[in-house]
């Protein structure tokens, strides 16, 4: 039986790391219905939609796929 609790992980105020997940966070460039984007594995293709504040439909020529905006291998162009 577990008993670890259901929901958000929790961390302290004070923890040294906090300061890495803010930066990643910040990282995040947003990108619009219709700008072009570059991946590394698909190729150059065109934003078609939005998924949420944390990723994006992208049409790479046919392939449809969802990327996470904070992916390293997206690149706005």
């Amino acid at each position: 039986m577990s008993t670890a609790r259901p929901g958000r992980t929790r961390y302290l105020a004070t923890s040294p790391f906090n300061a890495a997940r803010e930066k990643a966070a910040a990282a995040i460039v947003p990108v619009n219905v219709g700008d072009r984007v570059s991946h590394d594995r698909h190729g150059l293709g065109r934003a078609v939609g939005l998924d949420g504040d944390r990723a994006v439909i992208v049409d790479f020529g046919g392939d449809i796929r969802r990327v996470e905006l904070d992916s390293p291998r997206l690149v706005r162009l």
